[in-house]
């Protein structure tokens, strides 16, 4: 059985960017394994979600998914996206990146993911350290933190809860497009300036900001 896979562009994107165009568009991606899906058992208890690894199948299936990927308008002055329908009431994001566009430092609110490059690269710079969720405006990493992945067309990465990163498209030619996914949805996004090893807490965004 498949699921449809419903996209529409909404005012933002989840990075709290405005929007340069709009579509709509449908595609038919497979559904994920039984286990990933939230539901509800006899008794009423509820499910997990969706774990990073099935949202990394997911993000990974509609990146090849050519059809879907040709309905995501591109402009060359700043970010399209579209939303998608995300497996198990997760949240997905089709996205076009034109040279030189990126995210800024931020995390996802205590939401688990997935991303992955339908077209181009994208460069991920990222953290591998757990930072504390509240108390702080300023911090300065320790030595050895700092981790890089060049993700190409058709690589993908899962992430955890406290994944602190910002991606790039560092081209000064080609656009980028890639698929991103979360669960639970986005409950917020914390924004981060940085400084050499010193990261600044400079906002916090709420879902209000992007729907």
């Amino acid at each position: 059985m498949s699921s449809p896979v419903r996209s529409s562009a909404p005012a933002q994107s989840a990075d709290g960017s405005s929007a340069a165009s709009a579509a709509v568009a449908t595609a038919e991606i497979p559904a994920p394994a039984p286990s990933g899906v939230a539901s509800t058992t006899p008794s009423g208890a509820s499910r997990p979600g969706p774990t990073a690894a099935e949202l990394l199948d997911f993000v990974r299936r509609a990146a090849a998914d050519t059809e879907l990927i040709a309905t995501l308008p591109l402009d060359p002055d700043g970010r399209t996206w579209i939303r998608l329908e995300g497996p198990a009431g997760s949240e997905a994001w089709l996205i076009g990146w034109p040279p030189g566009t990126g995210t800024g430092w931020h995390d996802h609110g205590g939401s688990h993911g997935a991303l992955a490059t339908a077209a181009g690269t994208l460069k991920e710079d990222s953290l591998a350290a757990r930072l504390p969720t509240e108390g702080w405006k300023t911090l300065e990493l320790a030595d050895g933190v700092d981790r890089e992945r060049q993700l190409t067309a058709g690589v993908g990465r899962a992430f955890g809860k406290h994944h602190v990163h910002e991606v790039r498209n560092e081209s000064g030619t080609e656009h980028a497009v890639s698929v991103h996914a979360y669960y639970p949805p986005l409950p917020m996004i914390r924004r981060y300036s940085r400084s050499g090893a010193v990261l600044r807490l400079e906002q916090v965004e709420v879902p209000e900001d992007w729907q």
